[in-house]
């Protein structure tokens, strides 16, 4: 089922109805919209590989934030909500742990005509692990994933703050520890502004020695893209770093400040 959610206060959703989509022609319904302001993100976290146990309480988090900052959410798993219609209804497209192949031909083509109308892109932690086929949207996201640490695959690290200048980063520390995934990537994201890097002398299983990012932000193809690697844990989305660290790129997907 569908459901509409208006708000009753910054934290707290009053009204639970049945939710019809607008958007032209949309096979495929939200699973949620909360309606606030006329600025908008849409949550999407289909997988059709991995599913990290992260992504629910990941959408709530973001959720919250969004409705603290008076912008309208909608979430959704289902692909067949992209469409031009639709995606024009969005100022940002959030890839929330999205993995492996998950939209047919006419949906890749209505989310590069969105980024190509001026849209925005936030891809959190496996939105790496996602489309390999799709040249194009590699380039967007900055990087395809490779491979992380194993037994245990959460371990702690030292992050390296390399732009506090952005949104994203200008409330994090120099060096930022903490607990998470650590991808290594494919190829390193050289096309990108980045803005974190791991200190690879603190853990064990870095394949990027002395140059490991794992956030960044550009311009690409008439859109704005941000992607940070971290995001793995469910711990993650009650971080107050963390999430101030998302909500930045979010707002840099947004407006492009």
């Amino acid at each position: 089922m569908k459901y509409l959610f208006t708000i009753f206060s910054a934290t707290l959703l009053l009204s639970l109805l049945l939710f019809t989509a607008c958007g032209d022609g949309a096979e495929e319904q939200p699973d949620q919209v909360i309606e606030s302001s006329d600025k908008s993100i849409l949550i999407f976290s289909k997988t059709e590989g991995w599913r990290h146990e992260s992504i629910e309480v990941g959408q709530s988090a973001i959720a919250e934030m969004a409705l603290n900052n008076g912008v309208a959410v909608t979430t959704t798993e289902e692909a067949g909500y992209f469409t031009p219609g639709n995606l024009a209804l969005h100022d940002v497209v959030i890839f929330l742990n999205t993995t492996e192949t998950i939209f047919e031909d006419e949906q890749r083509e209505a989310f590069k005509e969105y980024i190509q109308n001026g849209g925005g892109f936030v891809g959190i932690h496996s939105a790496s692990d996602t489309e390999y086929d799709w040249p194009w949207y590699g380039e967007l996201v900055g990087a395809y994933f490779e491979s992380h640490p194993s037994d245990p695959n959460v371990r702690d690290a030292t992050i390296f703050v390399e732009d506090s200048n952005h949104l994203s980063t200008e409330m994090l520390p120099d060096e930022w520890e903490r607990s998470d995934e650590w991808y290594n990537f494919q190829e390193l994201p050289d096309h990108t502004n980045i803005l974190l890097t791991l200190d690879t002398d603190s853990y064990e299983g870095s394949e990027h020695p002395d140059n490991h990012p794992v956030a960044w932000y550009h311009e690409y193809d008439g859109g704005r893209a941000f992607y940070t690697a971290l995001g793995h844990t469910e711990e993650s989305y009650s971080e107050e770093l963390f999430l101030k660290h998302v909500w930045g790129g979010i707002i840099y997907a947004m407006d492009g400040k």
